[in-house]
């Protein structure tokens, strides 16, 4: 098998991908697959941080042309949008699908199936948006899915509260990692997404994902084939500790980490109740966002900046 394959293929051949799924089936029973740790046997029913159960929920799934420049191409991003999460941002755009579980529960052979779909409609990519509560169906769906014929990439979009653990599960398995740096304050992690460890969790999960698959690779296509991708969400009134994450990135990870430093939030969800997140960013917020990047040493932005 060539070497621009990506890596589940490989894992796939050798039976590990197999071996993979089931061992994250049966973490199910006493989950642990993020850090909030439940330990809820959501086999039987019982509902953790995520009250996911025993079946992943999609909200939809199709090609998005809305994700960065390298994944999107011609054909778009292959996302399959994933209902409940293991975050309570009180801002978040995704909402209904978020905190309401607006959406339908599938088997993983349906799950399988939308895979398979994206590929056929030509998405240059399988973009699993908020995965982190629902790794085992994605595995089960991915072992069938590959043996059905899936052959692009993976791209691993999270909120950035992912487990070291699990994310070793995916060693091989994903080929892009596209995690959200989303707060350098404990505090402020806390009292806008219910997480008290978030920049903890984030910082080492960052890590991993880029041990595990280095510098975005983009091809001569323009494509992404393998990499980190970070997201950082510029929020109003200096919320997000913008200048801090930057220099993060660019001193603990790597100056060629491909970064979107997005400036599109606007209030959503319950918002409006907590100002200074009742109003969106201004111009000069956002300049300012783009300095600290520069002066970080990041060489790196979504092309649209």
């Amino acid at each position: 098998m060539g070497s621009d394959k990506p890596g589940y293929l490989r894992l796939l051949e050798s039976g590990e991908l197999e071996r993979r799924a089931d061992r994250a089936w049966e973490s199910l029973s006493c989950c642990k697959l993020c850090p909030h740790l439940c330990r809820v046997n959501r086999l039987e029913g019982e509902q953790g941080f995520c009250r996911v159960t025993d079946q992943a929920v999609v909200a939809s799934y199709g090609p998005h042309f809305g994700e960065e420049a390298p994944l999107v191409g011609r054909k778009g991003s292959g996302t399959v949008f994933f209902s409940w999460c293991n975050l309570r941002c009180l801002y978040c755009q995704n909402y209904e699908i978020s905190h309401l579980g607006a959406g339908q529960a599938v088997s993983t052979e349906v799950l399988a199936l939308c895979f398979l779909s994206l590929q056929k409609d030509g998405c240059h990519n399988i973009n699993f948006v908020t995965p982190s509560h629902v790794i085992p169906f994605i595995l089960k769906a991915l072992v069938l899915a590959a043996r059905g014929g899936l052959s692009v990439p993976l791209v691993y979009n999270t909120g950035g509260y992912d487990s070291i653990r699990t994310l070793r599960l995916l060693d091989g398995v994903i080929d892009i990692y596209m995690p959200d740096f989303k707060y350098w304050n404990k505090d402020i992690g806390k009292r806008l997404s219910d997480i008290a460890r978030y920049p903890q969790i984030a910082k080492r999960a960052i890590k991993e994902m880029h041990r595990q698959v280095g510098d975005l690779i983009i091809g001569p296509d323009g494509i992404a084939k393998r990499g980190l991708l970070v997201r950082h969400l510029v929020l109003p009134g200096g919320l997000s500790g913008t200048r801090s994450v930057l220099k993060f990135i660019a001193e603990e990870i790597s100056p060629n980490t491909y970064v979107n430093v997005m400036d599109q939030y606007r209030p959503c969800g319950t918002a409006h109740k907590y100002p200074p997140l009742d109003r969106g960013i201004t111009p000069d917020e956002y300049a300012e966002a783009l300095r600290a990047a520069r002066d970080a040493g990041l060489n790196r932005l979504d092309r649209r900046r």
